[in-house]
């Protein structure tokens, strides 16, 4: 996948990622309750959100952006698009600091990228996994127009024991109706 752009909506801007983010990142890799449906526990430390950082930077299949605001350039959050199969299949993740929740950040952002995915990198589908508790995540994804596709029984050890997956599904003819 190729560096990413930046990408710019009326109230967030879409950058790429970099590592001097972690210190606004950790706000949410600290937070007990934004991290309960993440693969990993919550972050002690500074230096365990600058390691994860650092590594993901380097991932040569994906792609990450740190969500701003547009008029201001500290992240507050994180959204990445991975390429999970060859022709045209992208695979999106994301993340906010809690105290930006409910404010249509989240879904002003995922939209971007889907946008970005669909009509400028000519994607054909986009899918996200969750886990079926996450409820403001499925409800998001909901409202974007992704589609239930299915339940992976006990697909994924977390830090709150052995947990299934929703696998949630875009296609881009879907997007553009």
């Amino acid at each position: 996948m190729s560096d990413p752009p930046v990408i710019d909506g009326a109230r967030v801007r879409l950058r790429p990622l970099v590592a001097g983010d972690a210190v606004a990142l950790h706000a949410i890799y600290s937070d007990v309750e934004a991290m309960t449906w993440w693969s990993h526990a919550p972050h002690e430390r500074l230096e365990e959100t600058e390691a994860k950082l650092a590594k993901n930077l380097v991932a040569p299949d994906w792609r990450a952006w740190a969500i701003t605001l547009v008029d201001d350039d500290t992240a507050i959050g994180s959204i990445a698009a991975h390429e999970k199969r060859q022709g045209k299949v992208a695979e999106i993740g994301y993340s906010l600091v809690r105290s930006h929740w409910g404010q249509g950040f989240a879904r002003e952002s995922v939209s971007l990228l889907i946008s970005f995915l669909f009509e400028v990198e000519g994607y054909r589908r986009i899918f996200a996994d969750t886990d079926p508790d996450n409820a403001e995540s499925n409800g998001l994804l909901t409202r974007l127009g992704f589609t239930l596709e299915g339940r992976m029984r006990s697909e994924w050890e977390t830090h709150i024991g052995v947990r299934d997956s929703f696998i949630w599904g875009l296609l881009a003819d879907e997007w553009r109706a």
